[in-house]
């Protein structure tokens, strides 16, 4: 069982989208803790190295890293698909 830690920028992420979007971000968002790595997510490249994964949920993408070593998947960002790749670390 992973731990999920939902970074700042997830909340404020979150404000910004219709209430029905939000609930089924949150349900696939702790599904994480059960299965890091669903059917369907995508291991993305980074500038920077780190392992970061996203998850579809309709029109939007959700972030996130996984730590296998401390069992903690952290949420960085949820935001419509055109724009969420812009700011990937």
């Amino acid at each position: 069982m992973f731990t999920i830690i939902y970074e700042n920028g997830f909340y404020k992420d979150l404000d910004r989208l219709p209430d029905a979007d939000v609930e089924r971000i949150m349900i696939s968002v702790e599904d994480l803790a059960n299965t890091p790595t669903p059917n369907g997510c995508k291991k993305l490249k980074s500038k920077s190295g780190v392992n970061i994964f996203r998850i579809r949920q309709g029109d939007y993408r959700v972030i996130y890293l996984i730590d296998r070593v401390a069992q903690r998947v952290n949420v960085l960002s949820v935001r419509h698909r055109k724009d969420v790749y812009k700011n990937i670390p």
